[in-house]
């Protein structure tokens, strides 16, 4: 029995393989509590209410990222309102009216290699087609359009992947009870693979609030408040950085206490997209295992 293949063999490179795994899935644990702990050791103290609400003012002597964070909500409503419908109906049509083919393969590589361009090409592209050739100039439209051709790829291939894993048995299904295309893709396709397309829109704006290489050639780096009603609808046409970019100057500047204080906020951002992704996917995992 010593030799039999029923018996569990213990070998010195099983155990050299499981240390070399568990020790990389432990650094990278480590790393990422490293990284938030020291941002936290030197930002926390910069987070108060007055940062929080106020904008920066050398004539009343304030220091705040108020302006910034409007700023930031702005380009992700525009970014997202913009880019979200044309995402998923690309990958609808992609994934459910084409046959496969060279025109779905052209499409699916332009898409693949639209997101890996490195995002500064976009903002030189922003910059030169959206605010010179179009006349927006630096405003946080300019920054929309721009970080929409950024985020498209990332939804609609989410999107795509999660159509994907819905069965083909849903589509048969619903096609012998005589539903309609459009019908079985609204009332059974898209809720099917609603968790991944969620997914997919709150990673893009995770991405829309980390970026800053196209916005500084696109939104600019004002960071005043509206002061009115009218100031909201036309604030779009105005320049507006966001708190990536305010960062960036900060930090350029030397004022790396607020630096930090801005990234605290930040990763609390990233973190809160990240926690909402998870639990909206499960609620909706959990809501299709009822049905």
């Amino acid at each position: 029995m010593k030799n039999s293949i029923c018996v569990k063999r213990k070998r010195v490179s099983d155990y050299v393989m499981y240390g070399l795994i568990y020790t990389c899935a432990a650094s990278s644990v480590l790393l990422l509590v490293g990284i938030i702990l020291y941002v936290l050791a030197k930002g926390a103290g910069q987070i108060h209410f007055g940062f929080l609400t106020n904008v920066t003012s050398v004539l009343r002597g304030t220091v705040g990222i108020a302006g910034n964070i409007v700023n930031t909500l702005y380009i992700i409503v525009i970014t997202m309102l913009i880019a979200t419908p044309i995402g998923i109906g690309a990958a609808v049509y992609l994934n459910e009216y084409t046959k496969p083919g060279r025109l779905v393969s052209l499409i699916e590589f332009a898409t693949e290699t639209l997101a890996g361009i490195p995002s500064i090409i976009f903002g030189l592209f922003g910059m030169m087609f959206f605010a010179q050739t179009l006349g927006l100039g630096y405003s946080l439209l300019t920054g929309s359009f721009t970080l929409t051709l950024m985020v498209l790829p990332l939804i609609t291939r989410n999107t795509q992947e999660a159509l994907k894993t819905v069965p083909d048995s849903y589509r048969t299904g619903a096609i012998g009870l005589g539903a309609g295309k459009w019908y079985t893709i609204r009332t059974i396709l898209l809720p099917s693979a609603m968790p991944g397309m969620i997914t997919g829109v709150i990673l893009a704006i995770g991405k829309i609030v980390g970026e800053s290489a196209a916005l500084l050639f696109t939104a600019g780096s004002a960071y005043t408040l509206p002061k009115g009603i009218s100031d909201i609808l036309t604030k779009t046409l105005s320049s507006g950085g966001t708190l990536t970019i305010q960062l960036y100057l900060s930090a350029q500047k030397g004022e790396f206490e607020v630096a930090f204080g801005i990234a605290v906020v930040l990763l609390v951002i990233v973190l809160l997209i990240n926690g909402a992704t998870k639990l909206l996917t499960k609620k909706f995992d959990v809501n299709r295992e009822k049905k």
